[in-house]
């Protein structure tokens, strides 16, 4: 057994500590890229533009948004599980890696065990939009619609597996209405064509609808959560002419599993301050969004909730991807 000093020992220890501190004092050193799993328009990559202007200031580095859009937010997701686990690659986290945990059955990998996470940004209703041609004014107007006209009735959503997707199929459950989903690649190709009339309804994450709604593009119907939305007072809840029906989104940062708790706390922190912001505050609140700042622990507790609750509405619903 060779004899080394105890002296020397004690010297390689500190040097070793300090070493694993600098590197996370230096962090970050280069520019880190947020991964919106979307294309362009939808409430995903628009909170993750105004996620990475806010933390390239409060870190000195640039942020800078990736989307890279396909298979239900699962290309992008993966995408950022096999790469370094060094900061440097982080995904806007979003109800859909809740879903697809049960929704998909041939995932090559496990967002809870896979992945860490980070801090959540806001939660949001989603929002029953119809395009402005379809002649009714009401969820019971519209129920009444689908009935009689079972073939007429296209669902959109920014791809399988989304919440949006999801709130469409509760919906589907809750009422018999027979909709043929059409999932795009994001909400903002999916809102064109509602706009255009090429579909005729959506559940969409409210924060992309918004401006459509207050410009009369598209009309709101309800919103999904249990109570009201603020921003749009006078539009009435799904749970109104269902009683129910519930279903909201929320949207944080995750990281690669293995990621340094050093790295997780320090850009925890910057997004808490981000979100301390009154102007970043007030610009959320005009997307319909409820902040929801807290420690990494506290946001993992919202995806393995969601994750559990939208496990029982896919087998309820028996929607399936494979």
């Amino acid at each position: 057994m060779l004899n080394i000093p105890r002296c020397f020992l004690t010297l390689l220890t500190f040097a070793t500590f300090f070493s694993g501190a600098s590197q996370a004092v230096d962090y970050p050193t280069k520019p880190i890229r947020l991964i919106a799993a979307y294309s362009p328009g939808g409430t995903t990559d628009i909170l993750a533009r105004i996620i990475a202007q806010g933390l390239s200031e409060k870190l000195g580095e640039t942020v800078l948004v990736e989307n890279k859009p396909g298979g239900g937010n699962n290309i992008g997701t993966e995408y950022v599980i096999r790469s370094p686990a060094d900061g440097y690659t982080l995904i806007v986290a979003n109800p859909a890696n809740a879903i697809n945990a049960s929704l998909y059955k041939s995932l090559t990998f496990n967002f809870i065990n896979d992945t860490v996470p980070v801090a959540g940004i806001i939660r949001s209703p989603n929002v029953m939009v119809v395009t402005d041609s379809l002649p009714v004014k009401n969820v019971a107007e519209f129920i009444a619609y689908c009935k009689a006209n079972p073939t007429k009735v296209n669902m959109a959503s920014s791809g399988s597996g989304s919440s949006i997707h999801l709130s469409g199929e509760l919906f589907k459950s809750m009422t018999g209405c027979k909709m043929a989903h059409i999932p795009y690649k994001g909400a903002g190709p999916a809102l064109n064509d509602l706009i255009a009339g090429q579909v005729q309804v959506m559940f969409d994450n409210l924060p992309s609808s918004a401006g459509f709604i207050k410009d009369g593009r598209i009309r709101a119907l309800a919103v999904t959560t249990s109570v009201r939305e603020a921003s749009l007072p006078n539009v009435p809840t799904v749970a109104e002419t269902i009683p129910g029906f519930e279903a909201s989104a929320w949207f944080g940062i995750s990281a690669p599993k293995g990621t340094s708790r050093e790295i997780v706390d320090k850009l925890n922190a910057a997004t808490n301050q981000l979100l301390a912001d009154p102007k970043i505050q007030k610009r959320l609140a005009d997307l319909g969004g409820t902040l929801i700042p807290g420690t990494p622990e506290d946001f993992g507790k919202i995806i393995a909730s969601d994750t559990q609750k939208w496990e029982k509405v896919v087998k309820s619903s028996g929607a399936t991807v494979d």
